[in-house]
């Protein structure tokens, strides 16, 4: 088999077991999201969720109840996103959707590369998103579930990240964090 097949079929299986990842059930990321070494759990006016939480490189993750959730970078770039039942990932300073197909024999991955003007829209979105987060940080109004560490500052290490965001939110080069 060549490489270049090899090479694609390994990236296809990482691809799916990311996105199986990302569809589960955001219920208990508080206690699981242990990649995120500091981490807080609100809950809003309404009963919407959100977790936000930080590497320990620095890049950051903001779940808004199970969809969407932002993925940034250590640059606050924007390197994976899971937006209405869909993953993006970030190529080359671009996004690509993933969009799982299943059928009776199997599950296929079908990648579609986004246009400037849907790049554009969601982008427009998760800075609408961010901004609304961060005013409600500011404010006040909201019930903290819990964090982690339970002595940490990581609402307001939240709220200086959100303040530090290039604008526009840029994408990043590739998915990976760092």
């Amino acid at each position: 088999m060549p490489d270049f097949v090899a090479n694609q079929q390994f990236t296809n299986l990482i691809e799916a077991r990311i996105m199986a990842r990302e569809e589960q059930d955001r219920e208990d990321l508080l206690r699981e999201a242990v990649a995120l070494v500091e981490r807080f759990e609100i809950e809003l006016a309404g009963g919407r969720r959100v977790v936000v939480g930080f590497r320990a490189d620095g890049c950051a993750s903001v779940y808004l109840d199970g969809d969407p959730a932002w993925h940034f970078n250590t640059r606050g770039q924007l390197r994976r996103a899971f937006v209405d039942g869909f993953l993006y990932k970030a190529e080359r300073g671009q996004l690509v959707r993933l969009e799982r197909r299943r059928s009776a024999d199997a599950v296929e991955l079908v990648r579609h590369a986004c246009t400037a003007d849907e790049t554009a829209a969601l982008v427009a979105r998760l800075a609408d998103e961010l901004t609304t987060l961060a005013n409600v940080l500011a404010s006040g109004e909201y019930q903290l579930i819990g964090q982690m560490p339970d002595d940490g500052a990581v609402v307001e290490r939240a709220r200086d990240w959100m303040a530090t965001l290039p604008r526009p939110i840029e994408v990043a080069a590739g998915p990976r964090a760092g």
